[in-house]
């Protein structure tokens, strides 16, 4: 149903539907914390500041002002680590803008969106891409491009909202690269979003399913891939507190306090509303803070916490989980290459590749993050093979390596489309491996010198195709030189070409080669995919 206003009442049950879903799934949060220390602590931190304002919002009179001040002060004062008191600080934003408006109507409510992202940038010392404040601006930021669109119905406009923030969280991964290597989106980002959707829950007429109409990532991708070392850790010891502010203080001090806090850590907040200070800060010198922060008022809620302690608490849960029986590791470059394999299957992806082979040591350590009795390995390059064949001899017996040799980036995509997660190992190894030559592999690139192999001239920066063989056309378009390659690939037989275009092609031109092969190619299906991988213009398997 469409509405032009929020009530009170709805605000109240939006921000407890919130709350209860953030604590419901705080334990599948906590699994996703590697940005800013891995102390797997964000879903718990987040969880007790929203529900330190429960209380409040829960007994405040049925009246918009004060409900908006219960939510705000009370995630204020009970804001928690670095998570939470960002969190916070977009519930002050939020409130904030409203109060100062009175209705809640849909032009208000992208205010709102609007100066809770400032709000929650202004109080971070040094905002980090690639984490919750990124999601909540891309929020902000598309709930006023479709302002026009949603003027007359403010449950629809907030949908739209919720379904564009999941799209930025899944993008996290690529601003940050802890979040990368680890596999796992920003985890103070999914609290956000898991907050949202319990407001969904609502708006939607859901209020019985708040608790399970939650979508969260696969499980695959939470915790495998984070073994981040506590030496990561910069600062020790989490260190919080509330400033009550004297009455003389004078108005220059909490500025002064941030730049002071600056020159003792990191992740710092330190952020003042209606005479009440938050700090938050992570440091070696916790008495140094405290010390600063007395001069300007009566402390209250001081907390110290060990990151390291923390740290080695979490590391010391992940060892005492079971191995699989089974997992694959796969070599690549590009973040679409890296997403297929993982919606593939594959358990843990190396970065490497042309120009960049991965050592023995990197596929070891990859292998051991797998969490398996037996890894196979995917090379997908000829010049990693001969690495991936030596980590097997060199396991320690802490588990088995099982190399299939693929050559290229396509040999490896279809030997994982061959892969059982239900079966053994050896009947596994052998399938992909016989996979393997059921797929022709085409690579574009440019030449890096002067030079006359398989018969032709080659000047520097030329562009290549080569084929399993060798080279099949040479060039200076690159469409033009991939549609030659693909050419000589296809047969009677073919059936599909796959495309996988680079990190320097356009969609545009991608599109472009789509319908240059359409129109030449009768029988095949065409399909183009962003592999974003560098070096290599185009990959593309006929099969």
């Amino acid at each position: 149903m469409q509405e032009q206003k929020m009530s009170t009442a709805l605000l109240r049950k939006c921000f407890l539907a919130a709350a209860a879903n953030v604590e419901k799934n705080k334990e599948t949060i906590n699994e996703l914390n590697v940005f800013p220390v891995p102390d797997g602590d964000t879903g718990t931190n987040v969880a007790m500041t929203l529900m330190s304002a429960v209380n409040d919002v829960n007994d405040a009179p049925d009246n918009m002002e004060e409900v908006l001040k219960a939510m705000s002060t009370g995630a204020l004062k009970g804001a928690r680590g670095n998570s939470g008191v960002i969190f916070s600080q977009l519930i002050r934003g939020f409130t904030k803008a409203i109060r100062e408006a009175g209705d809640i109507t849909p032009e208000i409510l992208a205010a709102a969106f609007k100066h809770a992202a400032e709000t929650a940038y202004k109080a971070v010392m040094k905002p980090k891409e690639g984490t919750i404040l990124t999601v909540a601006k891309g929020m902000s930021d598309k709930i006023t491009e479709l302002l026009p669109e949603y003027r007359d119905d403010l449950n629809g406009l907030v949908m739209k909202v919720i379904e564009y923030g999941d799209e930025v969280l899944a993008k996290t991964p690529e601003m940050l690269p802890v979040l990368k290597e680890a596999g796992v989106v920003d985890s103070g980002g999914m609290a956000l979003m898991v907050a949202m959707k319990g407001i969904a829950s609502i708006l939607t007429g859901k209020e019985a399913e708040v608790f399970d109409n939650v979508s969260l990532p696969a499980k695959k991708q939470e915790t495998k891939e984070r073994h981040l070392s506590t030496d990561d850790i910069k600062f020790g010891y989490c260190t919080e507190c509330i400033i009550l502010l004297s009455e003389n203080t004078p108005s220059d001090k909490v500025p002064e306090l941030k730049s002071f806090l600056e020159t003792l850590g990191d992740s710092i907040v330190c952020v003042e509303d209606d005479g009440v200070v938050k700090v938050h800060v992570h440091t070696d010198h916790p008495g140094r803070v405290f010390e600063k922060c007395l001069e300007l008022g009566e402390l209250s809620r001081i907390k110290v916490d060990n990151l390291r302690e923390e740290h080695r608490e979490v590391l010391a849960k992940e060892q005492q989980k079971p191995l699989k029986e089974l997992a694959v590791v796969a070599v690549c470059a590009g973040s679409g290459l890296a997403e297929i394999f993982r919606l593939l299957g594959a358990d843990y992806v190396v970065e490497g590749g042309q120009t960049m082979n991965p050592s023995i040591q990197d596929i070891l350590n990859a292998a051991q993050k797998a969490h398996a009795k037996k890894v196979i390995v995917l090379p997908n390059n000829k010049n990693i093979i001969l690495a991936s064949s030596q980590a097997e001899k060199n396991t320690d017996g802490r588990f088995a390596i099982i190399t299939v040799p693929s050559k290229t980036i396509l040999q490896g995509v279809t030997a994982m489309m061959s892969y059982d997660p239900e079966a053994d190992a050896a009947s596994n190894a052998q399938a992909m491996t016989e996979s393997l030559s059921a797929v022709k592999s085409g690579e574009v690139t440019y030449a890096v010198r002067n030079t006359s192999v398989d018969g032709f001239e080659i000047k520097k920066d030329d562009v290549m195709g080569i084929g399993d063989h060798g080279i099949l056309a040479v060039g200076n378009d690159i469409n033009e030189v991939s549609e030659q390659m693909i050419e000589k690939m296809v047969d009677d037989t073919t059936s599909l070409i796959t495309v996988y275009a680079g990190e320097d092609v356009s969609d545009e031109m991608a599109e472009e080669l789509r319908e240059s092969l359409t129109a030449k190619f009768e029988k095949p299906d065409i399909d183009i995919q962003r592999g974003e991988q560098p070096v290599y213009y185009y990959l593309v398997s006929v099969e």
